[in-house]
């Protein structure tokens, strides 16, 4: 049995955890505003990840300022801040249009990721990888579609100011993904060290819309911690990822998370328009392994044996 190369295992984990991740917050966080849920999870991740922080870190391997120099402080502050810019966007999109609408728009991240990469960081990729960036992408798209041509969507971005947010969104999000990709490979800052300056750099880029809007969590501060822990997990492994391949590639996978927690509420929670759900979990697993194969696999039935699902 051929192993799963560790950035793509590491990718398809992070999916895993962040699906669950949007299911959790669909059920038992509704009633707050979204930067408020950030801030919060992201100051009870901050303080799960810490000891992690303080006992697996060669503090001598981290790059002090002067080493990262301007552009290595740019590029860490600016990643956590695409975050949180790019999460406000999401929420000014979702309040002036449908989720079922905004939704898809904002996960098309990954197609901004690839010529990014491609135009700054000389990238190149095999043909069957490209494949599995297009396929994945779509499966992310069709998890969230529910009716009308599949090109609607499109036409209506050009008029439309949730779709013109969404898609500002998801550029920020693509931007942020080659930042980490950038912080953890070229200028090699471990991966205990990245978890939490970026999350500390999301949280303050949230921090004045949530005090804006800010409601009290203190009946709900043990949910709150859960989250926490379940974010910093999920910060550890998407960053291991991110350390290991090119974003072009962890971004697609790592974005399937819609996808998770689609099938979850299609199964627990019985939603409608599951069968198309189930069409868009078959197109990620087949991105997943067009991007292995494009990465050294020698055919799908290698993939196959060696895809942890």
């Amino acid at each position: 049995m051929v192993a799963l190369e560790p950035g793509i295992l590491y990718s398809v984990v992070a999916a895993l955890i962040w699906g669950v991740y949007i299911f959790l917050l669909k059920q038992h966080f509704g009633g707050y505003p979204g930067p408020v849920v950030t801030v919060v999870v992201n100051a009870f991740a901050i303080l799960w990840y810490l000891p992690v922080t303080a006992t697996q870190t060669d503090f001598g391997s981290v790059p002090t300022l002067g080493e990262l120099g301007l552009f290595g402080v740019s590029v860490v502050a600016g990643t956590g801040a695409f975050v949180g810019l790019a999460f406000v966007l999401f929420l000014d999109a979702l309040a002036d249009g449908d989720v079922s609408y905004v939704a898809p728009i904002n996960k098309l991240a990954p197609v901004f990721v690839l010529p990014i990469e491609i135009v700054l960081l000389n990238q190149f990729l095999g043909p069957l990888q490209i494949a599995g960036v297009v396929v994945a992408t779509l499966a992310v798209y069709v998890a969230n579609y529910r009716g009308g041509s599949l090109a609607d969507p499109l036409r209506r971005a050009v008029h439309s100011r949730p779709a013109q947010l969404a898609l500002a969104s998801a550029a920020c999000y693509a931007v942020s993904d080659v930042g980490k990709r950038v912080a953890l490979q070229e200028l090699a800052i471990p991966t205990t060290a990245w978890v939490p300056a970026v999350l500390v750099t999301a949280g303050v880029a949230v921090l004045p819309v949530a005090l804006r809007r800010w409601t009290s969590v203190r009946d709900a501060l043990p949910r709150f911690a859960a989250m926490g822990a379940l974010v910093a997990l999920g910060e550890h492994i998407t960053s291991a990822a991110f350390a290991l391949v090119p974003a072009s590639v962890a971004s697609p996978i790592i974005n399937t998370q819609a996808i998770v927690a689609v099938i979850l509420g299609g199964v627990l929670l019985r939603e409608r328009d599951f069968g198309i759900r189930l069409v868009a979990a078959v197109l990620a697993v087949a991105g997943v392994s067009l991007i292995a194969v494009g990465g050294g696999f020698r055919s799908l039935g290698d993939v196959a044996a060696a895809l942890p699902f």
